[in-house]
């Protein structure tokens, strides 16, 4: 089959590989599509943490936001899963350890992490295995771009619910890319007053096109008053913002980080506990993936157009390096279809 692999920074090509086959309890699946997000273009060129401490090494096989459809099983107790269209979790925890006995296979310190993290090769390929019990079906009126939109989407969902959003509040996201636009989203289906902080004007409109009705520029929002938003989620890169985050919440408010900046941002908790704020981290997307997918088929969130465009696998090294298509929309997210030509 064929798939992308990156053999060291900045060098990946579409190479023939071996297809790969279901051991028991795993699935195989035809890719139909997959996302291409910051994360992969870390480890592309090489600059990805992990790479730091060993957790990966290259060669890599990327892609952990994808759907497809089961097409073999590793065993018969797994037949119930032939021909569904699936997603599956990026952290495949080890199932013994007491993160994953009390639910929280995404901390699990032995986990492998789908086209991350490990040797379990990703989705930027025609073919990919996952364990059967961290895969989700996903209903057949879903559209394929929000199929392949569900890891970020249960991102965008756990930060939103860890806002504790409530309908009327005044809430801020701050980052207006994938992560921001469906946070922004999820937060809307919630009732609440919605604004989001950006730096792109292209994004920023987008972002009311999907009804989000206050946007700003982050500079705009930096010399602005505190004390503003009754929650902020912090979706950006950039190392200024959690430190913003907590000015800009009212007391008693709530901040969230779900954004990494490649830097260390600096946050002066003396702020934090005189406003009696609550902060809260966000890694992964797992224990929101079911309600992503729930969201998705009921039309609450309908995240479409966050998509730009969808590519061949020959084009990703070039998306890699921030290049775009000339028929590119103003969606934050590059699609790969892993059955086309390039």
């Amino acid at each position: 089959m064929r798939a992308l692999v990156v053999t060291a920074p900045r060098q990946a090509s579409v190479q023939e590989v071996p297809d790969p086959v279901p051991a028991p309890g795993e699935l195989l699946v035809d890719v139909e599509r997959v996302g291409i997000c910051g994360t992969d273009v870390e480890l592309y060129t090489g600059e990805m943490a992990y790479i730091e401490q060993g957790h990966t090494s290259f060669p890599i096989r990327l892609g952990h936001e994808w759907t497809g459809r089961v097409v073999a099983v590793g065993d018969a107790a797994d037949d119930e899963w032939l021909g569904k269209r699936i997603t599956g979790d990026t952290m495949l925890g080890c199932g013994q350890c007491e993160y994953c006995r009390a639910g929280n296979q995404h901390v699990c310190p032995h986990r492998a992490e789908v086209g991350i993290r490990g040797s379990w090769a990703g989705a930027l390929a025609e073919k990919v295995l996952i364990p059967s019990r961290f895969a989700f079906e996903i209903p057949g009126h879903v559209s394929l771009a929000a199929a392949a939109l569900v890891e970020p989407g249960g991102n965008s969902l756990r930060a939103v619910r860890a806002a504790a959003v409530r309908e009327g509040q005044r809430v801020l996201v701050l980052g207006s890319g994938t992560i921001g636009l469906l946070a922004a989203q999820f937060a809307l289906a919630e009732g609440a007053e919605v604004h989001v902080g950006g730096v792109r004007e292209g994004s920023l409109a987008l972002a009311q096109s999907l009804g989000v009705p206050h946007t700003w520029q982050l500079d705009e929002l930096a010399a602005s008053e505190s004390d503003r938003f009754d929650a902020v989620i912090e979706a950006t890169s950039n190392d200024r913002m959690p430190a913003l985050s907590v000015r800009l919440a009212k007391p008693a408010g709530r901040v969230v980080y779900i954004g990494l900046s490649s830097t260390p941002s600096l946050v002066d908790t003396r702020d934090i506990a005189l406003k009696d704020i609550t902060a809260v981290g966000i890694l992964s997307a797992s224990p929101g993936l079911a309600g992503a997918i729930e969201h998705f088929a009921a039309g609450s969130v309908v995240p479409d157009a966050l998509v730009s465009e969808v590519v061949s696998l020959e084009d990703v090294p070039a998306r890699f390096e921030g290049r775009r298509g000339a028929n590119a929309g103003p969606g934050p997210k590059v699609h790969v279809d892993p059955r086309a030509r390039g």
